[in-house]
């Protein structure tokens, strides 16, 4: 039988390992989400568990940890719920890629000339093939539209503290793992309500050439939104970037690889990664928790 003496042991034991492999571990609030369904931390209770996420799930960040340790690149990642964050190397500053076009996306439809009417032809020409199958030409014509400023004015009111737009590269802006966990928790919340449900399928559809990573090893029972980002298939950046939902229950998680050495290594440190990270969640097939 564990003792108080024994917990108290095994608290110091996390804490000295916590200090050494310099994970950052701290509570924080969240605005309740709008989507898919409003709800705070206290009030949200896991489908098919009856309790808050907070009380039935911590991150395996230590062992992500000691994977890495053996790995190539620079890594860095990150996980928040509405109560919670964990991380490691969470203000570490690495290019963004791809990852910045879910940015690119919410700056745009915050436009006012965008905001205010439904979205056209045009719009959907830009927004859908950036997403879902990561079209740089859109990307590039988007960024020209928001500039350096529309995507601070974004980081901003999100509460980003290291974000530095780029030009004129755009994937090469500066991101941490922190900001985007922070960001996807609640991206919804950033989002105009008439566009919304859009931008939302848009993350939900990304195509099944690069759904790699956590693409692989999302959790039955969680609907997965995401967007990772590659530097052309180089090795140079791997990052994924995802929100977890489970009824009103939210998971935000980001990876950050450089300097992999090879596009198909990195996408092995995502997804194995993710799959320690996530281990634990509670899972089930029952579309109604999705």
């Amino acid at each position: 039988m564990a003792t108080r003496g024994s917990f108290a042991c095994r608290a110091l034991c996390v804490a000295m390992l916590v200090a050494l492999c310099g994970v950052a571990i701290d509570g924080q609030s969240a605005a309740a989400p709008r989507f898919p369904a409003p709800a705070s931390d206290d009030t949200c209770l896991v489908p098919g568990v009856g309790r808050p996420l907070d009380q039935i799930w911590r991150p395996n960040i230590l062992a992500a940890i000691d994977y890495q340790r053996g790995r190539r690149g620079d890594i860095a990642f990150a996980v928040r719920t509405a109560g919670a964050f964990y991380g490691y190397r969470p203000d570490h500053q690495e290019w963004s890629a791809s990852v910045l076009k879910a940015m690119l996306m919410v700056a745009y439809l915050d436009r006012p000339s965008v905001a205010r009417r439904a979205l056209n032809p045009y719009d959907r020409s830009l927004l859908y093939p950036m997403i879902t199958r990561s079209d740089n030409d859109a990307a590039n014509m988007l960024d020209e539209l928001i500039g350096d400023s529309g995507l601070q004015a974004l980081a901003a009111r999100v509460g980003m503290t290291e974000f530095a737009a780029t030009q004129p590269i755009w994937g090469e802006s500066e991101i941490t793992a922190r900001d985007q966990t922070r960001f996807f928790l609640n991206i919804d919340k950033y989002i105009v309500a008439r566009h919304r449900s859009y931008a939302m399928q848009l993350l939900a559809s990304i195509v099944p050439a690069q759904r790699w990573g956590i693409g692989e090893v999302a959790p039955q029972g969680w609907q997965l939104y995401f967007k990772g980002g590659w530097g052309s298939g180089t090795g140079l950046i791997d990052n994924q970037v995802a929100l977890l939902t489970r009824g009103c229950a939210r998971v935000s998680i980001a990876v950050l690889t450089m300097h992999d050495g090879s596009h198909t290594y990195g996408k092995e440190n995502l997804k194995v990664i993710f799959r320690d990270v996530l281990r634990g969640l509670p899972t089930g097939r029952n579309s109604r928790y999705s």
